[in-house]
C-alpha cells in the first residue's frame, strides 16, 4: 500500500517540487495550500489531492487532515512547509505583523502537528519533517521576527523529536540555504520607516548584500533533502539543504559569536 505525505505550503517552490517528487515515485499526495482553486498542475492525478489548508485557519487544517484520511486511509508523514519571513527594524514592525509571522511559522505548525499527531499515536508510526532555516542557527540583522520564529521550530523540533519516539513517530528538520523560490516575493514581508534614520544603513547594507549576485540553489535541492530524511530510516534529526547552508552552518558551529558576527557583519558591509 502506497505510503501518504501531507504537505502544507505546496502551492509553489520547495512545496510543490517536493509534492512532485513524492507522487512521481509512487507516494499519495495531500498537497494543501491557501487556494486550491487556482493550482492546475496537481489537480487531476489519482495519488495526488489537492485541498485547502491555511495554517493560521484551524477549521482548514482539521478539514484538510479529515479529507486526507478519507482519501488515503492514513498520513504516514506531515511535511509543515508553510512559511514567509518578516524582515525590517523590530521597531518599526506593527503588533498585526508581527503576531501574523509568529501564528503562520510556529503557532500554524503546531496546530497542524497536533491535528496529525492522534493519527500516527493510533497507527503507532508516523514522520513529522519541519522545514527551518539556515536562519533557525544563525541570524541577519533585521530578521528579529523570522529568525525568532526558526528558532522556536528548531526548538519544537528538537524537543519533539525524542518526546515522540515512545509513539513510533519521528521528526526531522530540515535547514535550507538560499533558495530560488517566491520567498522574496509574497512569502517575504519587509517593513521599514525611513524616518527612523539610524536603521537605514543596516537596511541598505543588507538588501544591497541580498541583491549582490548571490547564487541561490533551486527548490529541487530542498525536495531531494526532504526525500532523503523521509526514506533514510534513521533518526537523524537535522538535514542541511545547499552548499551555502553546509558553509555557513559549519562556521557557526565552529566560531565563537564575536567571530561570526563579526565576519557576517564584514561580508554585508557593515
Amino acid at each position: 500500500m502506497p505510503k501518504t505525505i501531507l504537505i502544507t505550503g505546496a502551492s509553489s517552490g520547495i512545496g510543490k517540487d517536493t509534492a512532485r517528487l513524492f507522487a512521481q515515485n509512487g507516494w499519495n499526495v495531500v498537497a494543501t495550500m491557501r487556494s486550491p482553486d487556482q493550482e492546475t498542475e496537481l489537480v487531476g492525478q489519482d495519488n495526488i489531492l489537492v485541498t485547502r489548508l491555511d495554517v493560521t485557519d484551524p477549521q482548514s487544517i482539521s478539514s484538510a487532515v479529515g479529507a486526507a484520511v478519507e482519501r488515503f486511509g492514513q498520513i504516514d508523514v506531515l511535511l509543515n512547509n508553510a512559511g514567509y519571513g518578516a524582515y525590517g527594524p523590530l521597531e518599526a514592525f506593527p503588533m498585526d505583523r508581527i503576531r501574523r509571522q509568529f501564528d503562520t511559522n510556529v503557532i500554524g505548525l503546531l496546530e497542524t502537528t497536533k491535528a496529525v499527531l492522534p493519527l500516527m499515536r493510533a497507527q503507532k508510526s508516523g514522520l513529522m519533517v519541519n522545514v527551518s532555516s539556515i536562519g533557525g542557527q544563525m541570524t541577519f540583522p533585521l530578521g528579529a521576527l523570522y529568525h525568532g520564529t526558526k528558532f522556536a521550530v528548531e526548538g519544537i523540533s528538537e524537543a519533539l523529536h525524542f518526546e515522540l519516539e515512545a509513539a513510533g513517530i519521528k521528526v526531522k528538520i530540515v535547514e535550507p540555504g538560499m533558495i530560488n523560490t517566491d520567498f522574496g516575493g509574497r512569502s517575504f514581508d519587509m517593513v521599514n520607516d525611513e524616518n527612523m534614520l539610524e536603521y537605514q544603513p543596516v537596511v541598505q547594507a543588507l538588501f544591497g548584500a541580498w541583491s549582490g549576485g548571490q547564487t541561490a540553489s533551486e527548490p529541487r535541492v530542498v525536495s531531494d533533502v526532504i526525500w532523503t530524511a523521509v526514506t533514510d530510516g534513521t533518526n537523524q534529526l537535522r538535514y542541511r539543504a545547499g552548499a551555502d547552508a553546509e558553509m555557513l552552518l559549519d562556521a557557526r558551529k565552529a566560531q565563537d559569536d564575536a567571530t561570526f558576527i563579526g565576519a557576517l557583519k564584514q561580508n554585508i558591509g557593515l
